[in-house]
């Protein structure tokens, strides 16, 4: 699978997350309280709505749909109503960008 530049270092502001879409899908960027980045899918899995208007606290993302968490790190359904985790993909940073490793 391809590296593909998603954005920059300075893009996403600790404990928040940006929209990154790349070849017909959405990601999500976080940066963790610790300064590590990481990617998921951008859409929830109850009702496919976008991540990027959640409220990320700690490592969680909320889906400002229902309000349901995943553990962004790992992807984990953390609340109800969602019960199916998100994917996870593997994030590099080389200098000041930010990798992510697509399908």
């Amino acid at each position: 699978m391809p590296w593909v530049k998603a954005c920059s270092t300075d893009d996403v502001e600790e404990e928040d997350l940006i929209r990154w879409d790349h070849a017909g899908a959405t990601y999500a960027i976080y940066q963790s309280p610790e300064g590590e980045f990481f990617a998921t899918a951008g859409l929830c899995t109850h009702e496919q709505v976008h991540l990027c208007d959640g409220l990320v606290m700690g490592h969680l993302i909320e889906c400002p749909k229902h309000n349901g968490q995943f553990d962004y790190r790992t992807g984990a359904a953390k609340r109800t109503p969602v019960c199916v985790a998100l994917q996870t993909f593997a994030v590099k940073v080389e200098g000041d960008a930010v990798y992510v490793e697509v399908p």
